[in-house]
């Protein structure tokens, strides 16, 4: 018996993996967030599967329905929003199978990030602008920043960040970004990216609290920050890979030493 964990990806049914939908498929038990994941899915569960929603639940309700699936001998599909690798209580729940000798295999699927960035048309990774991504969150009442990953502290770096289960800290954003972005910096609020009811809020960095605020955004958002969400702020340069430069070597003959991403 296995415990499937599937990222059931951002939020519109059709962007799970072919992967997740077959396993999902297979699956006679599936334990989900039901405030998170969309009700679709459950349909390419077999007919006649148990399905639990655990949106209320305490982890060791929800190892319990699990440790009941073990007992029958059917494998269990976990199904979270997103990518399991991001903010998806995961470690706990993987710490208490492992300790019951249960087995676990995890399938990704599409980051909330990801699909924001589609619902944005842009890229990420502009050449000449920006190359890294930096993927956090805020403090908040219930879990703090382990040290030297508060916000403040990591907008030193300047680089393109994305902020996941922060919209409800909108001030607080803007007071920890501010000296190091500018208040004029671009920024781009995509909630509910994906869905149908999916809001796209682009704005400088010192508009945001009010913005959100307008919008009734508090939750499901990723915020962007940075230059490369305004492209007109800066010079960007075309990427090596599809340049004249690469294409005469490779025509040539000659070694590609650099890697075949842009």
């Amino acid at each position: 018996m296995t415990v499937f964990f599937i990222g059931a990806g951002p939020g519109a049914a059709d962007l799970i993996t072919l992967r997740g939908a077959r396993v999902l498929g297979e699956c006679t038990t599936c334990l989900y967030a039901g405030s998170l994941v969309p009700q679709e899915l459950l349909e390419l569960c077999p007919a006649g599967a148990t399905l639990i929603d655990t949106a209320r639940m305490p982890l060791d309700e929800i190892i319990g329905h699990i440790v009941e699936a073990d007992a029958s001998g059917a494998d269990v599909a976990r199904l979270h929003s997103g990518d399991i690798s991001l903010y998806s209580a995961f470690t706990e729940q993987h710490r208490e199978l492992r300790r019951l000798g249960i087995g676990v295999e995890i399938v990704p699927g599409v980051p909330a990030f990801a699909a924001a960035a589609a619902a944005l048309d842009t890229e990420l990774t502009v050449p000449g602008v920006g190359q890294s991504l930096l993927i956090t969150r805020v403090s908040t009442l219930s879990t703090d920043m382990p040290p030297g990953e508060e916000l403040a502290h990591l907008a030193q770096s300047g680089v393109t960040l994305a902020l996941h289960l922060a919209a409800h800290r909108a001030p607080q954003i803007v007071e920890a970004l501010a000296d190091h972005y500018g208040p004029q910096c671009p920024t781009a609020t995509v909630a509910f990216a994906s869905r149908d009811d999916q809001v796209v809020i682009r704005c400088a960095l010192s508009d945001l609290p009010q913005r959100l605020d307008d919008h009734g955004i508090r939750r499901t958002a990723v915020i962007f920050v940075g230059k490369v969400l305004d492209p007109a702020t800066s010079t960007p340069t075309d990427s090596y890979l599809y340049s004249h430069a690469r294409m005469t070597k490779l025509r040539s003959g000659g070694h590609d030493d650099r890697p075949s991403t842009t």
